[in-house]
């Protein structure tokens, strides 16, 4: 497959993962316990934890092969 295809595929995915994922923070957030401590750590969790699943998207989309 021709790496702009790839790297056009792996954007138009990893968009769509992070809208997605970024609602779902949200949404959580809204029902999480009015304490700032509780959302500061939940809000630093969340921030990283989004990259565990788009590691493997970002490397296929810069494979050579």
């Amino acid at each position: 497959m021709n790496a702009r295809v790839k790297k056009l595929i792996g954007g138009a995915g990893l968009l769509a993962f992070l809208c997605g994922y970024i609602w779902l923070a949200a949404t959580i957030a809204d029902h999480l316990p009015d304490n700032g401590a509780i959302k500061f750590a939940y809000f630093a969790v969340v921030g990283i934890l989004w990259g565990v699943p788009v590691l493997p998207l970002i490397t296929w989309m810069n494979r050579e092969r």
